[in-house]
């Protein structure tokens, strides 16, 4: 007796209400409207004001328990923050104030609008990259410095724009393209670039190729040793052992934290009075240079909305927008999930976008969230967003009274900095990881990867990107179809080709289809369903009957 199961036709809706459904369940996955409702005026007020700002939300219950632990750790990321911000914002190809001027302001704006306890706000290295990398293929920073700094403040303008509107419309999926292999391919390739741009530091060399590129970096290397110089080399060397070491000591025990966060601020205390003692400027070391005191000057007379360069920076705010907003928001959930709780995505791209709006009013580069002063706040175990404000202020008091002392830091010594610090970026096991799961995203990350080391960074990552698209767009029209059988003596039914108990029922064929069906595939289907059919029939024992009376899809 066959049994017959009706199917009912869903319940009417207009097509105001399926738009409104459809509108919802993309842009509104997680309601956050949902604490608003039935709340009385007063309470939904207070409400939108802590979702708008969480220290509201946490500040009324910070204690002074609290704040001794944020202190300690505060003091421990500024003295990382201080030689990377200094460093970070040469490979900018910045003055090395801004990059202090950078760890000033955009930490106290996080910390007002921030939900991650952990992320530790600054100049990261990917940004500096990118942002230095892009305007100077139109501008010169040494010919037209001025020229140069207002398109990087207008740059940043334009990135937090950008960050804060994905986080006000709720598009933060748009950030999801990046994946985990286009975003390893691309660090460790952007890795490799950086460290060959320290060359110039760590040779002594004067006048060195502005192309970012494996080929011509080490063509400009070796067509200039005559410019070598053997004390910048042994100085560099020696810094870089030392900084390798403390970053070693640290990855093999981790409650040693501190050693690697405090090398780069010991290495650039050592060197600055080794080179003031022997005059190493002297010597062909060069130095930094007399830098300006006092904090951020306003910058936003000096944003260029008009002119030529204008495409230029719109393009640039938005790729290390999205660069740096994948980096914050990915390194505050990793700790999240350490520390077992939640880091709201569109909340922390509002933050992060406002964050650099207001950094480019107040003279400061692209900031995020970065990995190394994220995990050494969480090591020296901050509580809260509190450790950003400590270390700010430790950065303002820098500013206001200690910057005559970093006259004489060798650059070398900083090319050392950004040289362990990025090492750090080029993941092997994730990458051989990615092998064993899925060959085409590992095509796709050695795409990202050369692209970025023999073309560019910017066209390595489209590349990239667009090579993974074109997956996403294959598996729509191009779903994948198995046959399913039933497992004996259950109601489970499980691919044929991985299941050997699995049997095919007799007079039916039922496929399973992965991916919603669409005129984009319907062809291609049509054509799997034909061939399932033939497959079928051949199959069958040449003495029963061999038509198929259901297909189940």
């Amino acid at each position: 007796m066959e049994e017959v199961h009706h199917v009912v036709a869903p319940p009417h809706k207009s097509t105001f209400q399926k738009l409104k459904a459809r509108l919802k369940e993309t842009f509104f996955p997680d309601d956050p409207l949902r604490q608003f409702k039935g709340q009385p005026l007063k309470t939904k007020f207070v409400l939108g004001a802590q979702y708008f700002f969480p220290i509201l939300q946490w500040g009324p219950n910070y204690t002074f328990q609290l704040f001794k632990s944020d202190l300690i750790a505060g003091l421990t990321i500024a003295s990382l923050a201080i030689p990377q911000g200094i460093s970070y914002a040469k490979l900018a190809n910045l003055p090395p104030i801004v990059g202090l001027y950078s760890s000033f302001v955009p930490p106290l704006v996080y910390a007002v609008l921030g939900s991650s306890r952990d992320l530790a706000v600054g100049p990261v290295s990917i940004a500096s990259l990118v942002l230095g990398s892009m305007l100077r293929q139109e501008v010169s920073p040494t010919t037209d410095p001025l020229l140069f700094l207002q398109l990087a403040f207008t740059s940043t303008f334009f990135a937090g724009l950008f960050q804060a509107s994905l986080g006000i419309l709720r598009l933060g999926f748009i950030i999801d393209f990046l994946s985990k292999a286009i975003l390893i391919g691309f660090m460790a390739g952007a890795a490799i670039i950086v460290s060959l741009q320290q060359l110039k530091s760590l040779l002594g060399i004067t006048h060195f190729t502005k192309q970012m590129g494996l080929v011509p970096v080490m063509t400009s290397v070796f067509h200039n040793v005559h410019e070598w110089s053997w004390q910048t080399i042994l100085m560099g060397i020696c810094f870089l052992m030392l900084l390798l070491l403390a970053r070693h000591i640290s990855i093999r025990k981790p409650k040693l934290f501190w050693v690697s966060a405090g090398a780069p601020l010991v290495s650039v205390i050592i060197s600055t009075i080794l080179v003031f003692a022997i005059k190493g400027q002297n010597h062909g070391i060069s130095v930094i240079g007399k830098l300006q005191e006092g904090i951020n000057p306003p910058s936003w007379n000096m944003l260029r909305f008009h002119g030529s360069h204008l495409g230029l920076v719109i393009k640039t705010g938005i790729i290390t927008g999205i660069l740096s907003l994948t980096e914050g928001i990915a390194v505050g959930r990793t700790f999240a999930a350490l520390r077992n709780y939640k880091v709201d995505g569109n909340k922390e791209m509002m933050a992060i976008g406002f964050m650099n709006v207001v950094g480019s009013f107040t003279s400061c580069y692209v900031t995020t969230g970065a990995f190394s002063r994220s995990a050494v706040n969480n090591n020296a175990g901050a509580k809260s967003a509190v450790s950003n404000v400590v270390m700010s202020v430790t950065v303002m008091v820098t500013l206001l009274f200690l910057m005559p002392l970093f006259q004489y830091t060798p650059n070398v010594v900083l090319g050392a900095i950004i040289v362990t610090a990025v090492i750090g970026l080029i993941d092997i096991p994730a990458a051989c990881l990615i092998w064993r799961i899925d060959k085409f995203d590992f095509i796709v990350m050695l795409t990202a990867f050369f692209g970025v080391i023999f073309i560019s960074v910017q066209h390595g990552l489209a590349l990239a990107v667009g090579l993974s698209t074109f997956k996403i767009l294959l598996q729509i029209t191009r779903p994948k179809t198995v046959m399913l059988g039933k497992i004996p003596g259950t109601d489970i039914y499980r691919n044929l080709h991985q299941y050997k108990e699995a049997v095919r029922v007799p007079g039916f064929l039922i496929l399973s289809i992965e991916a919603p069906i669409n005129f984009a595939n319907i062809t291609y289907l049509n054509e799997r369903l034909v061939s399932a059919l033939h497959i079928q029939v051949k199959g069958t024992h040449p003495t029963k009957k061999t038509n198929v009376h259901r297909i189940f899809l």
